[in-house]
């Protein structure tokens, strides 16, 4: 996984900040519905459940518009479909996960400290995003995945959400700012690796990462600038040999639900080649 473009390189849920959407918020509003969150898909094409009326997914769109307005956030009218085909799908899959090789695994009292994980060569479609603010970014980018899943591709079909979704984060050298840029990423489903549909949004890339070792560490709750850069160094102060690591670009992985009572992240640390 390579360091240009889009590739790799190198909880209890805090509020928002003001004028701030976060993609907690926008997969919380689906589960408040009485739905599971679009990370519960499997990336598998199952027998569709019945479509939702009208008056459904008009209020499922009135949700995600009203709470996106009070972060300053517009949800589109077109983002109507996507939400509806994520929630509907949601309901009848199975979570798939990114496979990869376990290397190693650090512990301390029964309690693991980090994990060293070999991910192989996969493709993953990604989106690049600048906002002023590390949320808007992440909402606004994950919308336009949304769409390139539910069918806004050169195959027409829904392609399934797999987990966990990444996010790549840059700092300066020393670690002690984040950088405004940021990519999303989504690992393509097993059945859409070799054929797989381009994206009709050029802001999203298709990108074949090359296999990685990462060390990762596990952490629950909200992720914005703040709780990154404490895991970044907490990470950095568990490892035996940090400088065998990518010093200015990191991996945000996310696992679970935003709403559910313990959510999963992890937060990744690219071995240099």
């Amino acid at each position: 996984m390579q360091r240009e473009g889009c590739r790799m390189s190198g909880g209890l849920q805090e509020p928002a900040r003001s004028g701030m959407i976060t993609l907690d918020d926008l997969d919380n509003m689906t589960d408040e519905l009485g739905t599971d969150s679009a990370y519960n898909s499997n990336g598998s094409i199952e027998e569709e459940a019945e479509p939702m009326d009208d008056g459904e997914q008009d209020r499922l769109l009135n949700y995600w518009q009203t709470v996106a307005r009070g972060h300053e956030v517009d949800v589109p009218n077109e983002m109507a479909e996507p939400i509806q085909q994520l929630t509907r799908n949601s309901r009848n899959e199975e979570r798939q996960r990114v496979p990869y090789l376990l290397l190693s695994r650090k512990e301390k009292c029964g309690e693991v400290l980090y994990e060293k994980r070999q991910y192989g060569k996969a493709k993953w479609a990604c989106i690049k995003m600048q906002e002023e603010r590390y949320e808007q970014s992440i909402c606004l980018g994950f919308m336009k995945l949304m769409k390139y899943i539910c069918e806004q591709n050169s195959s027409g079909l829904y392609l399934g959400m797999t987990i966990p979704i990444l996010t790549i984060v840059h700092t300066d050298e020393t670690q002690s700012e984040m950088a405004r840029t940021v990519t999303l990423a989504y690992y393509l489903p097993p059945d859409f690796q070799e054929h797989t549909p381009q994206p009709t949004d050029q802001d999203i890339i298709i990108e074949e990462w090359q296999p990685t070792v990462v060390f990762t560490r596990s952490f629950a709750g909200a992720t914005n600038e703040e709780s990154i850069m404490r895991e970044i160094h907490l990470l950095a102060e568990l490892l035996e040999s940090p400088e065998l690591c990518v010093q200015d670009t990191f991996i945000v992985a996310g696992y679970t639900n935003p709403a559910a009572a313990n959510r999963q992240n992890e937060i990744w640390f690219l071995q240099r080649p």
